[in-house]
């Protein structure tokens, strides 16, 4: 197993793969945009924020509009920003991004991301501590990007899903089957769009291949997962997700981390070994 970092690329992880084989899509050589990757971090908010405005603590704040033409602030602003890599070892890494506030994100905060590659999983545990003196807002998350062919499918439960406006926000909630049976597993790629978000999601979900390599994805502290499918695409990509889109507009609101507080979400990308004899060594690059 091997897992390649782009720590100046929004702390992206740029190609995973096991045996040289490609588990994840993978980063074309020399690239240093973090959607090209194979999965860059969400932080300190996940998702989209309505027109970038939003209210907390008595103040109103408006974030850049950070991607082209959308009228949405999206993803965050890790994803945007080098991080640190600050230690390494031959199957661990640390990525640090330290933010003091300011434009982007009126709060200061330090992220961290620990990675760690096995035999036959990665893992990745995403941590941001709020850095300032007032309490600030904080939502997490991991953007993967899987493979598809013809013959993939993909297994996961939720409780319900939310369908969108044409600018891609959440309007309203209906059953988790509605653009798809998931639960009982049904093929990836298909002729239309696919940018919503599940709600009760269970925390795991599974890629069965048509090479038949099939990948189980579980999360710690994601009751939400957003699915990301375009028409047409070889990639594909499951966002386990602390809170929905635009949820600090929305009665839910997200999470508020106190001076000094943190916050934390984990991700795990295994191979499902019930039939496959895997090779033991493994590598950070």
């Amino acid at each position: 197993m091997e897992a390649a970092l782009a720590p100046a690329a929004g702390g992206s992880l740029a190609a995973l793969r096991l045996d040289g084989v490609e588990l994840l899509r993978s980063a074309p050589a020399g690239s240093i945009d973090p959607l090209s990757m194979a999965s860059f971090p969400l932080v300190p908010y996940a998702n989209r924020i309505a027109l970038g405005q939003f209210r907390f603590g008595g103040r109103d704040v408006q974030l850049p509009l950070n991607f082209g033409d959308h009228p949405h602030s999206i993803h965050g602003l890790g994803w945007s920003t080098a991080w640190a890599l600050e230690e390494v070892t031959d199957a661990a890494a640390l990525l640090v991004h330290r933010h003091e506030g300011g434009p982007g994100w009126p709060w200061a905060y330090q992220a961290e991301q620990r990675i760690a590659v096995m035999a036959d999983a990665v893992e990745m545990l995403l941590t941001v501590r709020n850095a300032g003196d007032e309490a600030m807002p904080a939502g997490l998350g991991f953007h993967p990007y899987f493979l598809a062919d013809e013959k993939t499918r993909l297994q996961f439960d939720a409780t319900g899903l939310w369908l969108s406006t044409p600018d891609m926000l959440p309007e309203r909630e209906v059953t988790a089957d509605a653009l798809g049976n998931w639960s009982a597993g049904g093929p990836v790629m298909d002729d239309w769009l696919i940018d919503n978000v599940y709600s009760g999601w269970s925390g795991s979900a599974m890629v069965s291949r048509g090479d038949g390599i099939r990948l189980v994805l579980t999360a710690g502290g994601a009751p939400w997962l957003h699915v990301y499918r375009p028409a047409h695409s070889h990639a594909f990509c499951l966002e386990p997700v602390s809170h929905m889109p635009d949820a600090i507009n929305r009665p839910a609101g997200m999470d508020r981390i106190e001076p000094g507080g943190t916050k934390t979400l984990s991700m795990r990308i295994a191979i499902d070994k019930s039939d496959q004899t895997l090779p033991k060594p493994c590598k950070i690059a």
